[in-house]
């Protein structure tokens, strides 16, 4: 299924689909290539009925050092708007099943923004965060300055963005741009057994809350309030709903479906 990925170690195991930047040699530096693979296997595990949650990491010392300056050193405005790159970019917020990302050592630039794209974030101790865009006369370009501002407020994200600066995992941790620090060496077991925990909730509401919380970002609060309102009531139209309910009653784990 996954034999002709040039960029990603990809694996499904006990429901989580795990997906690996697998470029250590120049620190997972993200190119063109390796974000269709990440993109098109995140959609293909989306589809995937056997994956519950989706796991994204990177092989070696870092998660994703940037992205690979080599490839756009030279480009000109108009090569840009024609490749239209950051569309691919895009289409990750379409998945729907829950992410969690596991950084190590850097996660900068493209590195930052793919972790930024995650629902959930763990870091090892030694992680660190940033975006050195201003350092190279550019910006971030694939999301960014909306996400990190979205996370931690204007006037801090402002701060980290004008000055190239990079963030430690403890400061990471403080602005609530991840949700845990974890030991190196346990990272990604720490990753999968969290999301073996997700993964045995009920499928519908896993979507629907993702769903629910991303639309929170960007809708007033009436306007996320009547969104939660219509996936509360979609939810008990499904099987889902009343064998959550119904193994409450009778005190038993429930068996849920996806349905």
């Amino acid at each position: 299924m996954h034999n002709d990925l040039k960029y990603l170690q990809v694996s499904i195991e006990d429901g989580i689909g795990t997906i690996l930047l697998n470029r250590p040699n120049v620190l997972n530096a993200i190119n063109r290539p390796m974000v269709s693979e990440i993109v098109h296997t995140m959609e293909e595990m989306d589809q995937n009925e056997s994956v519950k949650v989706i796991v994204l990491g990177g092989v070696g010392r870092a998660f994703a050092a940037g992205a690979d300056i080599d490839e756009m050193a030279e480009a000109t405005p108009l090569q840009l708007e024609l490749l239209n790159q950051f569309s691919e970019w895009d289409r990750i917020s379409l998945v729907k099943k829950p992410i969690i990302g596991a950084v190590q050592g850097f996660a900068l630039g493209g590195g930052f923004e793919l972790a930024l794209c995650c629902d959930i974030l763990f870091a090892a101790h030694d992680a660190e965060f940033g975006f050195p865009e201003i350092q190279l006369g550019v910006m971030p370009g694939a999301g960014g300055t909306q996400r990190l501002t979205k996370l931690m407020g204007k006037t801090k994200a402002m701060e980290w963005l004008l000055s190239g600066d990079r963030m430690s995992v403890e400061e990471a941790l403080n602005y609530g741009v991840i949700n845990r620090i974890v030991a190196r060496e346990l990272l990604i077991d720490e990753t999968k057994k969290f999301a073996i925990k997700i993964s045995k909730q009920a499928p519908l509401s896993l979507r629907l809350i993702k769903e629910s919380v991303l639309k929170a970002v960007d809708y007033s609060l009436y306007e996320g309030m009547q969104f939660e309102r219509k996936n509360f009531y979609l939810l008990f139209a499904s099987d889902d709903q009343k064998e959550g309910m119904k193994a409450f009653q009778e005190r038993r784990k429930p068996n849920f479906k996806g349905r």
